[in-house]
């Protein structure tokens, strides 16, 4: 390809056309630069969203059944466990110190099954059916309680308050739950927000809880009312919306980056047309054709392009294994916001190829105009003067 052998001549500027060869880089360096930024934002994106995931599916079921009574025959290949429980609001106090709290009452023995609940206690044990609660750090250091202290519940349905021993504090590493989120066995969350024997529902574990939809579209036909099915992303939806709608935006604003070095790429293609006008002459008045011409200044432009890719996106993937690796956010002082001291990076395939497709196909569509009129000179015009 005799395109190809020109196309790198003209990007590897000799001495009188040093200027050219300079915004050549400049172009290279914006793109490298732009891909490396967008693939390390994604990918911090991408690690909080995996992050979040994992301590709600941890502290939350899969999926849960809401209804007064256990569900009988409860039998599905996509389910691999289920939990009876209560949920309610309550008001817990202790001293003078009072806080609303969400009480959560679980069957000790079969809610291990369902969620990660008791990989999250930080001491103590999970409470028993009848007697015992477990706190979040966060509430416990607002009611200045340790395991073993007794608190008081008070509740709509309760006509006195009730004591009852705390035997353990959990962390989650979400604020919201640690501060707000109070957990008691079966029967003791049944007669605090007064059920009787009563419960708010099932908590389901899942094979696959990416495939919670279909599964709920399954079992909400199979059940019907008074059933009333509902997914960890149901549960969660604003929070994901939110999440996915910055990634977006975060990526469309870096992606401007990448979009400013592909008008460089044109405007370096531009000044390299003028330049070589009298080359184009020569090359069309030996038969090279207009595809031809046009074909070395889009292959011009398309090695910037990649060549801008590949090392930014080599650049991109080295700082995100760097993030990942050490330790920036206890450097920061933000490791008791976020509870981790590593950033949560995680680059998948499909966003490092998109990236990297992007950056070429933008650099291609800046090489159309500066090739087309590159191609339209005429060898007369173009040999005129010499």
């Amino acid at each position: 390809m005799w395109e190809l052998f020109v196309s790198k001549r003209y990007l590897l500027a000799r001495q009188k056309e040093r200027f050219i060869s300079l915004t050549s880089f400049i172009s290279i360096l914006g793109i490298t630069l732009g891909v490396a930024a967008l693939l390390v934002v994604i990918g911090v994106m991408s690690g909080f969203d995996e992050e979040l995931q994992n301590k709600i599916m941890g502290m939350n079921a899969h999926m849960v059944i809401l209804t007064e009574r256990p569900v009988q025959n409860l039998s599905d290949e996509n389910v691999i466990a289920a939990a009876d429980f209560v949920n309610g609001q309550a008001i817990i106090s202790r001293d003078k110190e009072t806080s609303g709290v969400l009480l959560r009452g679980i069957d000790p023995l079969k809610e291990n099954k369902v969620t990660d609940i008791e990989k999250y206690l930080k001491s103590g044990t999970l409470p028993a059916a009848n007697e015992g609660v477990i706190i979040g750090s966060e509430l416990a250091k607002r009611l200045n309680v340790t395991i073993g202290d007794k608190v008081s519940f008070l509740s709509l349905a309760l006509k006195k308050s009730l004591e009852v021993r705390v035997c353990g504090i959990f962390t989650s590493g979400m604020y919201e739950y640690d501060a707000n989120i109070v957990i008691t066995g079966l029967k003791t969350g049944q007669e605090i927000l007064g059920m009787g024997e009563a419960i708010s529902g099932v908590s389901l574990k899942l094979k696959d809880p990416l495939k919670a939809e279909q599964v709920k579209n399954e079992l909400q036909k199979k059940l019907g009312f008074p059933y009333w099915v509902r997914t960890w992303m149901d549960m969660n939806r604003n929070l994901f919306s939110a999440l996915r709608l910055e990634k977006l935006v975060m990526f469309l604003i870096l992606t401007l980056i990448i979009l400013v070095a592909c008008f460089n790429i044109a405007s370096t293609l531009i000044m390299t047309v003028i330049e070589k006008t009298r080359d184009i002459g020569v090359l069309k008045s030996i038969g090279a054709s207009n595809a031809g011409i046009m074909k070395v200044f889009v292959l011009e432009g398309i090695l910037m392009g990649v060549t801008g890719a590949v090392s930014g996106g080599a650049i991109g993937l080295w700082l995100a294994r760097l993030l990942g690796k050490y330790p920036l956010v206890r450097f920061f002082g933000l490791e008791e916001i976020y509870y981790f001291d590593r950033l949560p990076v995680k680059i998948e395939t499909q966003d490092f190829a998109m990236v990297m497709v992007m950056a070429v196909v933008i650099s291609l569509l800046a090489t159309l105009y500066p090739a087309f009129r590159a191609a339209r000179l005429s060898p007369i015009e173009a040999l005129r003067h010499e």
